[in-house]
């Protein structure tokens, strides 16, 4: 059961810093948000290639869809709390 979790909690740290490396700009959110958004998107990307799709092969695919999924996630509590990246907002004259 620890072991579980853990893993999860790992392979949720390394799909939200993925998903946040491949988004434009940098994000304002900590590193708990991170793993949280990165255990979920892991979460629903293997239940969606899985359960839902029937998948039967590499297990990179699901762990590729988690990465995207995570990237949405990120995208959508950016939008619903307002926060913006640091870069592109300031204005040159």
């Amino acid at each position: 059961m620890i072991g579980t979790i853990i893993g999860a909690i790992v392979v949720g740290l390394i799909v939200g810093a993925l998903a946040r490396l491949v988004m434009p700009g940098k994000q304002n959110i900590g590193v708990v948000v991170t793993v949280l958004l990165g255990v979920l998107g892991s979460t629903i990307g293997s239940w969606l290639t899985y359960d839902l799709l029937g998948y039967d092969g590499f297990a990179i695919v699901p762990f590729l869809v988690g990465v995207i999924l995570a990237v949405i996630l990120i995208a959508a509590y950016l939008g619903i709390t307002g926060k913006r990246s640091s870069r592109g907002n300031t204005v040159r004259r």
